[in-house]
């Protein structure tokens, strides 16, 4: 797969040299406890394995990068379901990316890839209700809440509640209508100030 995507941030198909810095959010206790799974005993070889699979008919999972190719997450597509029209959404980011704008734009960008060049209807997501910084970043983006099934897993030993959210084309495209129309307003009213 080609690099996608501007502004500094790109998709691009998971590679061997992105190893050492997936380890890194897999490894940072601050990250991985938000994480239904136990990444702490993940090895390399699994983590390879994982890249050399990371694109399948149901499953798509893309290196985030900057335009420096240097990796800073994960961004995946999961339980694509193409005769239902929906997928599943996942992110992971390293610490450094973290509060920056990188999110906002690859998530930008897998949603156009799945309601424009996969033709998908719906994708939603599920995330630990204890993961505050995730569900402030899903309805900041504008994710719908959808509900919340209370203590729904058990993880190392305690139940944990999912949160979920859900986007569909319909809204995805209005809001970017909206947003395309603000810059127009803001540089039409640039363009007649300066003319004064």
């Amino acid at each position: 797969m080609h690099q996608i995507g501007g502004d500094k941030v790109k998709l691009r198909r998971l590679a061997v040299k992105d190893l050492d810095k997936m380890l890194e959010w897999m490894k940072d206790p601050d990250i991985s406890q938000s994480f239904r799974f136990d990444t702490n005993n993940i090895s390399k070889d699994q983590v390879i394995d994982f890249i050399n699979n990371s694109i399948d008919k149901r499953n798509v999972h893309l290196a985030i990068v900057c335009d420096a190719d240097e990796y800073l997450g994960t961004i995946s597509l999961k339980n694509i379901d193409g005769e239902n029209s929906n997928a599943e959404y996942a992110i992971s980011l390293r610490r450094k990316a973290l509060g920056t704008e990188v999110a906002k734009k690859a998530t930008d960008t897998i949603l156009y890839i799945a309601f424009y060049e996969m033709g998908l209807n719906r994708v939603y997501l599920n995330v630990l209700s204890k993961n505050t910084r995730a569900v402030r970043f899903y309805e900041k983006y504008g994710f719908s809440f959808e509900g919340e099934f209370i203590d729904h897993l058990k993880i190392r030993g305690e139940y944990q509640s999912l949160k979920w959210f859900g986007k569909v084309k319909t809204i995805f495209v209005r809001e970017k209508l909206k947003y395309l129309d603000q810059i127009a307003s803001q540089y039409e009213k640039n363009i007649l100030e300066s003319r004064g």
